[in-house]
């Protein structure tokens, strides 16, 4: 009977501590944004200050057209920050790896245009492509959706 005591508090320290443990952070503070960047105007009844990044783009959508199989395209959107404050994109990703988004690190200050480029690999691709890129930053909402389009084709069928 005591051995089994003992047993059982043995593993609930061992437990205990690696819940402890795991739960510090591992030290990987460098990954967050400063409280000092983040800004959540929003209030608990639902209303906002006006105090808002807004991302405008020109467009949101973009069509290649036909593309030859292997081929490399890449589309600019442009946007401007038409709020009152910085605009932070904290992350873009896409719904594929053959389409890969950079995308400004830096804030972007009020009234300030930049792009997030998007680069489209067809090698290994064939026929209608549709492709979705969601941008999250410090706006609200806090994600946009961008679209590009392509029909991937063989050589000999771009005749």
């Amino acid at each position: 009977m005591k051995k089994i005591k003992l047993r059982f508090f043995s593993v609930l320290i061992v437990f205990s501590s690696m819940l402890l443990f795991s739960s510090c952070g591992n030290g990987r503070s460098g990954d967050l944004l400063s409280g000092d960047v983040v800004n959540n105007p929003n209030s608990a009844d639902g209303k906002h200050s006006g105090n808002l990044p807004v991302m405008e783009f020109e467009k949101d959508f973009h069509d290649f057209g036909r593309v030859i199989q292997g081929e490399k395209v890449s589309y600019s959107f442009k946007f401007t920050n038409t709020g009152n404050s910085d605009l932070i994109i904290s992350k873009v990703s896409s719904t594929c790896g053959c389409t890969v988004p950079d995308f400004p690190k830096t804030p972007i200050g009020p009234g300030d245009t930049q792009k997030i480029e998007v680069r489209f690999d067809s090698e290994n691709r064939r026929g209608f492509q549709n492709k979705s890129i969601t941008v999250i930053s410090n706006t609200q909402p806090n994600s946009q959706v961008l679209r590009i389009k392509a029909e991937v084709v063989l050589p000999e069928e771009m005749k």
